[in-house]
Parts: C-alpha cells; structure tokens; sequence
C-alpha cells in the first residue's frame, strides 16, 4: 500500500517546543522573583554598649568592613548584654546581631538566638583605693562602691559573684555607673571600690593600673568560681604587661573572665552571617595578651548553639562564591544555585512533553492499524465470499471509528492514509483489488508510519 509522509518537519513538536520553553521561562522568572525576597537585607542593626565602649568601638571596625561590601551597619548604643539580649528577641525591634557576654542567657531563655562564635576575654576587674580585707564577708561593707549599669553583663555578673563569696551588698552605698564613669570617680577618690568587665586593653583600664594609689584585686579562687560557672575562665595577667618601666602591675594577677559572643537572630541571612564572621576574623583575629593568633573567633557554644552557617564557617571557611565573588554577586548567585537542578530537569521536558503527545495521537491510530492488520491477515488466510462479507462488516466499524477519531490538525495526514488503507483493504475484499486475485494484492508491510 502507500504510504504518504508529510515533506516537512511535524509542525506540532515546534509548537510545543516552544510551548515548553515558554514555561520553563516563565517558571523560572517565578522563582528568581520568590528567590529575590530571600536576598540579604541591605543594613543590618547591631547593638553594643555605651557610646566610646569596647563593644561601641568594635562595632565601628565592623561598619567599615561592611561598607566595603555595599551593606550598612547601623550601630545601636545601650546598657550592655543584658539589654542587647531583650533587643534581639524583639523580632519587631530591627536589631539582628549583637555583643553579648557569656553567662546572661541560655536556650531556654532564648531560643530564637544563635552565636557566631566567640571573640574575646573580658576579665572581670575589682579596683580599690582601700587595703583588702583579710576575710571576703567583710569586703565591701560600708564601701561606696559601683558595679556597672543595669542592663549590661557586668551588673549582672557582679551580683552573682558578690553573692557567691558572701559580700552583702545591702551594706555598700552602690552607684550605677558605666565603667569609665566609675573608673574616674575612683581616680578622684569619689568612690571605694569599682567592678567592670573590659579588655586588658581598654583605656580606663590602663589608667587604673597606672594610678599607684589604686590596687587591682586578685581572684585567689580563681579555679573555684570557674569550676561552679562553667562560663568563666581563669586568666593570669602577667606582671609589668600594662606598663613594663613602671612594672605595672608589680605581680601577676590572677581574674576570672567571661567571654565576648557574637550573637544573631536564628533566621538572619545566611550570607549576612558570614559576612559577620568574615569580619570578626579580621577584628579579632590578632594575638593579644591572652590569645594567640587565630585563637578567635572560636566556635564555642558559652550559652547559645552555634549557628549552623558557623558551623560551616569554621569547618571550611566561606562559601566558594563569596570567596571568589563580589558579596552582592554572590549573594544573588546562591539562591539561583537551586534552579540548577530545575532547569535540569525542564531541558530534557521540551523534548520529552511533544514526544509523549506524538506517542499519545499515534496510539489511537496505531490502535485501528493493529485491527486492520489482523483483518487482512484474516482474509489471506482464508479467502472467500463467506469470510469477506463478514469481514466487510468489521471492516465498516473500523471505518466508522476511524470518522469518529480526533486527530490534532497536525497529525490528519496519518488519519488519512489510514482511511486510504482501509479502502484498498476493502476493494480487496470485494474482488476488486490489483489482478483480482486476494493473494496477489499488496500487503500492509512498512504501512504503519
């Protein structure tokens, strides 16, 4: 039989090639636009302490940094941790990341927050113009004294601590004063003694030790306060470091300290995060009195679980793009990392989605090709009137099913030779085929397309 074939390419597989590709497209601008709500945020609000503080002036370092990467840093000056910890568990305060000293918070308290790491000593520091009593439940007794501001980690620590070695606070005269408040009210002979939690290399600091009239307090049990508060540390501070000529201080001291946090709201950007880290790298990373090069920022869990985006920060360093990439390039390239595998999977669709439509009209005709195979084969194997008429019949069906088939406009080329097919199978049923002989007519061998 014949078997006429379209001269063109099928018209329907570029029409739903491009129907596909229309898709994928508009998919994928859907996803770049819901991706784009998860780009970082271009400032971020950090919370420290007092203006001219440790954590203020950190802060400050930390704002260049992320100038440099198109972000801006807004610093909010407070109290201290007490009060950055009520800031950043407002989700509606706008402050995402904070200095926090260890021992203020736990999980259970906040949940909502994780740490970046670690970044620094802060030893706590008793200075006084009074000899030190010989027996700890008389310190402080009668005493004008301050022990930092409330709201910070110092006022804080320093209650605990005063409760722990049995000085009765109720018995002092307390003025709540910040530490270089307190450190100049001292020098002036203002007041008695004087609690805060500072660097080595904060300025009030130095000024204390030069004061020869001022002595610094030695934590002689040391070991003990670290052993019942596993979020302090025991630092020696080594004689003469703060002013080797005047051999100040004349003898090594023993603190306890706390160390600094950087803490964040658990859903900060992941990319912010690092950026964080990536400064406080450079920040804190120098050697000091009681570190080493690199020994900070540390992946230490004082209170609060490190950040996951930390973990991996500390395990291999910054993501491969915004190592290799500018921070906004990389930022808006890590998000669209995901479209990788969507797109992917929509290359082989344009191909894969006509084909199974070609597949789906074929089936149809293929169906009754089948049929009319099997009747013709019926006729040749027994080739009389009897066994035409009744094929005929099933012969008239076929046909008629074939008038009912809907076959996209595409694809009516096929539907056609099937009905010519079915003609010359018909003729031949009724003797009117090549030669008139039913076994020397054309078969449908190579008819099906």
């Amino acid at each position: 039989m014949d078997n006429p074939m379209p001269s063109s390419s099928h018209p329907n597989r570029s029409r739903w090639q491009a129907i596909v590709a229309g898709a994928a497209i508009v998919l994928v601008i859907t996803l770049g636009v819901l991706l784009s709500r998860s780009l970082p945020p271009s400032t971020v609000v950090i919370a420290t302490d007092q203006e001219g503080g440790t954590y203020n002036q950190l802060a400050q370092r930390y704002q260049q940094i992320f100038a440099r990467h198109g972000v801006r840093l807004e610093v909010l000056s407070t109290n201290g941790s007490i009060d950055n910890l009520k800031h950043l568990r407002d989700p509606r305060g706008g402050v995402s990341v904070a200095f926090v000293q260890g021992g203020v918070t736990s999980t259970a308290e906040a949940p909502e927050l994780v740490s970046l790491g670690t970044l620094f000593y802060e030893p706590f520091w008793l200075f006084s113009r009074m000899p030190r009593p010989d027996q700890p439940s008389r310190l402080g007794e009668g005493q004008r004294m301050s022990l930092g501001m409330p709201g910070s980690g110092t006022y804080k620590h320093a209650r605990e601590l005063a409760a722990a070695v049995g000085m009765d606070l109720s018995r002092a005269q307390v003025r709540d004063l910040d530490a270089v408040q307190a450190g100049e009210a001292l020098m002036r002979g203002e007041l008695d003694m004087i609690g805060m939690m500072l660097p080595l290399e904060a300025p009030i600091v130095h000024r204390l030790f030069m004061d020869e009239s001022i002595e610094a307090f030695e934590w002689l049990r040391a070991d003990a306060h670290v052993a019942l508060r596993p979020y302090l540390s025991k630092l020696v501070v080594p004689r003469g470091v703060v002013d080797l000529p005047r051999d100040r201080p004349g003898k090594d001291l023993t603190l306890v300290a706390t160390k600094a946090s950087l803490v964040v709201r658990r859903d900060l950007h992941p990319a912010i995060q690092y950026l964080l880290l990536e400064a406080a790298s450079e920040v804190h990373g120098a050697p000091g009195v009681f570190n080493k090069a690199g020994e900070f920022p540390a992946a230490e869990p004082i209170d609060l679980p490190l950040s996951t985006f930390a973990h991996e920060y500390y395990r291999s360093g910054p993501p491969f793009l915004q190592r290799h990439l500018p921070f906004w390039l990389a930022a808006l390239a890590t998000p669209l990392l995901v479209l990788i595998p969507v797109l992917g999977l929509l290359y082989p669709l344009t191909r894969l989605v006509p084909e199974l439509y070609r597949w789906y009209v074929h089936r149809g005709i293929f169906r009754l090709y089948s049929e009319l195979k099997f009747l013709e084969a019926e006729f040749e194997a027994s080739p009389t009137e009897t066994i035409a008429g009744a094929l005929s019949e099933r012969l008239d069906r076929l046909e008629e099913r074939a008038d009912h088939l809907h076959v996209p406009i595409a694809y009516m080329y096929m539907l056609y030779t099937l009905k010519h097919h079915i003609s010359l199978v018909r003729q031949r049923l009724r003797g009117r085929g090549p030669g008139h002989d039913p076994r020397s007519a054309v078969t449908h061998k190579g008819i099906v397309p």
